[in-house]
């Protein structure tokens, strides 16, 4: 169990990190003209999917885990929001991060601010929701039920 618990805060941390630094960077952007943020944007999903992939997943079954194993009220909570994390992910963000890849980057769609913004509120739910999953799960004493 204390690999599944190593597991569980390395990957629930490191996916709150990416969001958080991703959120900073996207507000950053928002300063920029419809060609910056087009670029910067398609720079982002050759590997941050992948990032997101690679750390949501297991950070969902190690959750999933400690809560059968412990039965613990903010596990069971944490477990919630990254599972309405990846919900909200499917549903939103990754169907315009696919359009987003075919942009072209000199003549972006007329509605792309609409767009981004759409993205960004998406995101910023999600970082809200990963930061306090991972703050439930890092304040959690683990102890098997017995």
């Amino acid at each position: 169990m204390r690999l599944i618990r190593f597991i569980n805060l390395w990957t629930a941390g490191v996916f709150a990190g990416f969001l958080l630094t991703v959120l900073v960077l996207e507000h950053s952007l928002r300063r920029f003209d419809a060609q910056v943020y087009t670029q910067v944007r398609q720079v982002e999903l050759v590997r941050l999917d992948t990032l997101a992939i690679v750390t949501l997943l297991p950070a969902i079954i190690t959750t999933a885990i400690l809560v059968l194993r412990a039965r613990r009220g903010p596990a069971l909570a944490a477990l919630v929001l990254l599972i309405g994390v990846f919900v909200l992910t499917l549903a939103v963000n990754l169907p315009i991060n696919s359009d987003q890849t075919h942009w072209v980057v000199e003549s972006p769609p007329a509605d792309w601010a609409d767009v981004r913004d759409r993205w960004q509120v998406s995101h910023l739910v999600r970082t809200v929701a990963a930061m306090v999953a991972f703050g439930l799960l890092a304040g959690v004493r683990w102890q098997p039920a017995e």
